[in-house]
């Protein structure tokens, strides 16, 4: 049996983790550096760093608090925000991160993908996804610049081509459930991680510990992430991976400090 993976992600603006709702009405949430030492200390599978201003402001990554992040980290951790060029992946890879997640750069120029996957390896190439249901189109539809504008590729059309590129990994958000907390897009997440060959890691809507439970036990995604729940305290990783493990799904165990 697969090792479930429980994801904290740090939405980074202006060098402050922030959170809000459907990628809107963002409020303080800690230090990202502060934060990676807690998540690394207390259970986490891995860390998602993204500097969601980035690509809209056409700046690269923060290169110096991913290093201080990364310093204080022994799980894996994954980039992005900003990342348009592989010498901005060298970069970002230098300065400590284990992969590079690459959105509306992958959509803006696919044979980064390609380009990545060639010089570090399809492990180390993460394309996130932001969905947002169309309710005309009956269809998933793939968003960039941080969820500010919509493209004409359908989710599941993208994803399938972003791995015949090269993609090893998916990071699934769905914008309609982003910060709602009232689960995961379980039908989102099925098609998905049914139609493509590499590890998907739902994001978007967890609100406590059996959200993680129904995505796993529901969907084939690999790896659940969650945000504001993890930072404010409503919910810690220990408790869903102990719920987890009660309901039968293999994690990563760590016991209580």
């Amino acid at each position: 049996m697969i090792t479930k993976r429980i994801i904290p992600c740090l939405d980074v603006k202006d060098g402050r983790v922030v959170k809000g709702v459907s990628f809107v009405g963002l409020r303080d949430a800690g230090d990202p550096v502060e934060l990676a030492s807690l998540y690394d200390q207390t259970g986490a599978d891995e860390l998602v760093f993204l500097d969601i201003s980035a690509s809209h402001e056409g700046r690269e990554t923060m290169i110096d608090v991913v290093r201080q992040a990364a310093s204080k980290l022994t799980i894996p951790f994954t980039v992005g925000g900003g990342i348009r060029s592989v010498e901005d992946m060298t970069r970002t890879l230098r300065a400590g991160a284990d992969k590079v997640s690459l959105n509306t750069a992958a959509v803006l120029s696919p044979e980064l993908i390609s380009e990545g996957a060639r010089r570090f390896g399809n492990q180390c190439i993460v394309v996130a996804i932001d969905a947002k249901y169309d309710q005309e189109l009956d269809d998933w539809i793939v968003y960039t610049h941080g969820g500010r504008e919509h493209t004409k590729w359908s989710v599941l059309d993208w994803a399938r081509h972003v791995v015949e590129l090269g993609a090893g990994e998916i990071l699934l958000t769905s914008m309609d459930q982003d910060g709602q907390k009232n689960g995961f897009d379980l039908d989102l997440v099925r098609a998905v991680s049914e139609a493509v060959t590499v590890p998907v890691i739902a994001s978007g809507g967890a609100g406590n510990a059996q959200d993680f439970v129904e995505v796993f036990t529901r969907t084939k995604a690999s790896a659940a992430l969650a945000a504001s729940i993890f930072h404010y305290e409503e919910v810690s990783i220990m408790e869903v991976k102990a719920l987890l493990r009660d309901r039968g799904e293999e994690v990563r165990w760590i016991p209580s400090r």
